[in-house]
């Protein structure tokens, strides 16, 4: 054999490797802009155009970093460990086409992700901003979440539904959540026992404004533990029905919440609105004012109080705790 043919049938043999070889995610960090084509590599020096080309393109457990102001795309799904990061490069964001979910997950139970500096908008048709089923943990920080309010559909910012065996935890901080929500019991939040898990859910200095409800937590759905909702120096205002609503029924998920240093302020119907007797919510250094009514309990839900509160000029009935917790 002469040592070209023996270099051709090297050559082959290398190529055919080389294409039976599944692609493998090029970058730690990858990079979007303005400017930037989903035909490159995501590398800083050639960045993507979207988030879910980005997303595709990085490693488990690694970044996707924003160059500029702009559109990123009409959705995306994340399936591993990430962080999509928005650092004060301006609005960078994802706009979400008719009846569609803005940001889902399909990611196995131990992975981690962070969102972070970006706006998420309905445009007023699409139906949930951000859908988190699976994982171990999703971290939402600094964000906007708005729009979505389809006429013939329902609407919600962000659904927390936990599945599986592993609690699941979700933390939204320093984020603003409004228009939201088109059909009574749809909200700005929804925490929904819809696949039977648990989990627990923070919030801090987060704004729920103009939504249906701002909150909802729905534990009619199935048995099992439920979420246990946190609730701390947040804004829950002007929103169509009631601000905070846990609702449960016989032999279902308990509906729980802990409210502390909030305010919760120019609701159309309930400030806050505990139906069901699983149905329990601690209030605590918190005012509740000028809402069409101030506190409600339905069917033994319970309202528990700290006594440190300032529940007073409600536009209806201020309403009364049905009990107490000392401080002492």
């Amino acid at each position: 054999m002469t040592r070209s043919a023996f270099s051709l049938i090297a050559l082959g043999a290398i190529t055919a490797l080389l294409q039976a070889a599944p692609a493998q995610a090029a970058n730690n960090k990858s990079w979007v802009a303005n400017t930037g084509s989903d035909a490159n590599d995501c590398s800083l020096a050639h960045p993507c155009a979207t988030f879910q080309h980005a997303h595709d393109q990085t490693n488990p457990g690694g970044e996707v970093g924003v160059l500029t102001p702009g559109d990123y795309g009409s959705g995306l799904q994340i399936t591993k460990s990430i962080n999509i990061t928005n650092d004060k490069t301006g609005e960078a964001t994802i706009r979400v086409p008719g009846n569609l979910t803005g940001i889902s997950f399909n990611v196995a139970a131990g992975d981690v992700i962070s969102l972070r500096g970006l706006i998420v908008d309905g445009q007023g048709i699409a139906n949930i901003g951000i859908s988190f089923v699976n994982g171990a943990a999703l971290h939402i920080q600094n964000c906007v979440v708005r729009n979505f309010e389809p006429p013939n559909s329902t609407g919600f910012g962000i659904i927390f539904e936990p599945a599986g065996s592993n609690p699941q935890q979700l933390f939204v901080s320093d984020t603003l959540i409004y228009n939201n929500g088109s059909f009574p019991e749809t909200a700005g939040i929804l925490v929904s026992g819809t696949f039977g898990g648990s989990g627990s859910l923070v919030l801090d200095r987060v704004h729920l404004e103009n939504n249906v409800d701002g909150i909802f937590i729905n534990g009619k759905v199935s048995p099992g533990a439920g979420v246990r909702v946190i609730v701390r120096d947040s804004v829950i205002s002007g929103n169509a029905a009631n601000g905070i609503h846990a609702a449960t029924a016989a032999g279902r998920q308990p509906a729980f919440a802990v409210i502390e240093r909030s305010s919760i302020v120019n609701n159309r119907q309930n400030g806050i609105l505990a139906d069901g007797a699983g149905a329990t919510m601690l209030l605590n250094d918190s005012s509740v004012t000028r809402n069409a009514v101030g506190i409600s309990t339905v069917n033994n839900g319970q309202l528990i109080s700290y006594g440190n509160n300032r529940i007073n000029n409600n536009i209806g009935a201020d309403g009364t705790p049905t009990s107490f917790f000392s401080l002492n």
